[in-house]
């Protein structure tokens, strides 16, 4: 494996600095407040990023055939981290809130890009999570 940097991330097409990341993650936590509907759905976001961030996380690491294996379950994980931030913005904007976050993430049905920029922020998140867990 060849070590890869965060400034080789940047480079690729359509990624998050991490000032937008946290922009957009600070706008989501602030639309949902206590809100214990929007806490819900938020967890559940969480729970399904952290599956997606294993996938993502060991993609580099697994050999041609540990992908292969593995790929449809990783689409499928990923397609549903895109129906939670889609579920958690639909509950956001029918109580009033702009969720403009998720607009900013784009929809892959505009530029296909937008779906692994939706994933970047899903591991974003649980990067977040993850160095608050100490």
């Amino acid at each position: 494996m060849k070590p890869v940097s965060y400034e080789d991330y940047l480079e690729k097409t359509m990624t998050m600095d991490v000032e937008e990341a946290r922009t957009l993650h600070q706008e989501m936590l602030e639309e949902i407040g206590d809100d214990e509907d929007g806490l819900e759905l938020y967890e559940e976001l969480i729970q399904t990023a952290n599956k997606y961030m294993g996938f993502r996380s060991s993609w580099l690491l697994w050999s041609r055939e540990e992908k292969a294996s593995h790929d449809e379950s990783r689409t499928a994980c990923h397609n549903s981290l895109i129906v939670k931030f889609n579920q958690l913005a639909r509950y956001l904007k029918m109580q009033g809130k702009p969720a403009g976050w998720r607009d900013q993430l784009g929809y892959e049905e505009d530029d296909r890009y937008n779906r692994k920029r939706i994933g970047d922020f899903g591991c974003w998140i649980v990067f977040v999570n993850s160095i608050n867990a100490r």
